[in-house]
């Protein structure tokens, strides 16, 4: 497409000093724009996909992907029980649905956490040894202390709980219910001691800073739930798919059952982050489409300086074509090598985040991430191809648009116009 003169012109008119009519100043200058600017996007892409992962990741991998529940029975007043009585029989036929990979009775409640003359308040989830230790981040959690062989014997706890209460593994932590005992004086608060025997965390806070796990029999107890369960815990291979699940989940859960999702509960996080990161790629294309410009500036003072040049090398016979194809080659490469450096540095960025992020972190004196402010621990960033692509086909793609323009004015040039006054 290119002929070989026409390169050796191009690349003859890049490196020109200004006293021989280059432009190797705004040469540079676009350069440089162009490779932050693609820098900047490929950086803040690698950035909100990294969010969005790490959000989905906390969320699924600490949460069912979906709650089966029941309407249950209705009491005399006429207000559902919302228990789950034949869970054993509902559980085993769940789990035996294509696609579902974990299926687990539990008992919820909310109560008050009480220790070293502290209190908070948390979520207790009565679940199975076996099937907590199936949870993901539970089983692998980014800290830990204790084991989860001992949970029979006490309660698993999250970092954030224990640290607001001054706790640790061995310790002993009170439970608090309102809706306790049963007396023929109506309900008194329940209180029971309980050891700690495992702390965990998932890295998303306000699972860390509330969620307690208790052994399922003993909840059942604590809560009066005894032959019930409150809900059943369904795990899928595609959670992003999970609403495919809903018709044989719903049969499988049997007559009142309907389904609460993970995308319910963090839907309106998830539709949020998806705005922000539109809303982020238009400004940073409008960053790139302006780094671009640069390169319009630099050929106008291109084709103006080598007005002579034209008329010289279109009287020795090279057509309108070539001369267009020598300044799109101009333009064409100071985008090309802006843009595959801005690659490299975006990539490198996201790459080498952590470390970049202490010394920023270290230079600002600490505090910049608070995790009870964003709900995930450390900045994460994750390098996609697809986002490497977009950005790199948005660079070229503006780099190429806008040299068209001085080239085609270049190619129009009269000759003898450029050589009227030489």
């Amino acid at each position: 497409m290119f002929a070989r003169h026409e390169w050796m012109i191009a690349w003859r008119y890049l490196r020109a000093r200004r006293s021989e009519g280059g432009i190797s100043v705004m040469t540079w200058i676009s350069l440089v724009g162009i490779a932050l600017a693609v820098f900047a996007l490929i950086a803040t892409l690698a950035v909100r996909s990294g969010f969005r992962y790490e959000f989905v990741d906390t969320i699924i991998g600490a949460n069912p992907h979906v709650e089966v529940l029941n309407y249950g029975e209705l009491l005399p007043n006429g207000q559902p029980t919302r228990t789950i009585a034949g869970f054993e029989a509902a559980t085993d036929r769940i789990a035996a649905l294509p696609g579902v990979t974990r299926a687990a009775p539990v008992v919820e409640g909310q109560v008050m956490a009480a220790a070293q003359g502290r209190n908070t308040g948390v979520q207790v989830v009565g679940i199975r040894t076996e099937d907590l230790a199936r949870i993901p981040r539970i089983a692998e959690p980014e800290e830990a202390q204790g084991s989860l062989d001992a949970f029979e014997d006490g309660v698993a706890l999250g970092s954030g709980v224990a640290r607001n209460l001054g706790v640790g593994v061995g310790d002993t932590v009170r439970l608090i219910s309102p809706d306790g005992v049963r007396t023929a004086f109506g309900t008194s608060p329940r209180v029971k001691a309980y050891p700690i025997t495992f702390i965990f965390q998932v890295g998303r806070f306000d699972i860390d800073s509330t969620r307690v796990y208790m052994p399922f029999a003993e909840a059942q107890t604590y809560f009066n739930r005894e032959g019930v369960a409150d809900a059943i815990q369904v795990s899928v291979d595609d959670p992003e798919a999970v609403d495919a699940f809903a018709a044989a989940l719903i049969e499988a859960g049997g007559e009142g059952t309907y389904l609460w999702t993970w995308q319910n509960a963090s839907g309106a996080f998830l539709r949020a982050l998806q705005m922000e990161d539109n809303i982020m790629f238009v400004i940073l294309s409008i960053l790139v489409l302006i780094a671009t410009l640069n390169i319009t500036s630099g050929l106008v003072m291109l084709v103006k300086n080598k007005g002579r040049d034209i008329g010289i090398l279109r009287t020795m016979g090279l057509t309108e074509g070539t001369i267009l194809r020598v300044f799109f080659i101009c333009g064409a490469s100071i985008g090309v090598v802006g843009t595959a450096i801005g690659v490299v540095l975006g990539c490198l960025f996201a790459i080498y985040i952590d470390p970049i992020f202490n010394v920023v972190n270290a230079l600002a004196g600490g505090g910049v991430w608070d995790p009870q402010v964003r709900y995930i621990s450390a900045l994460p960033a994750r390098l996609e191809a697809g986002d490497v692509l977009t950005a790199v086909a948005l660079s070229l793609g503006l780099s190429f648009v806008v040299t068209i323009f001085p080239a085609r004015r270049a190619a129009r040039m009269n000759p003898v116009e450029a050589l009227r006054y030489e």
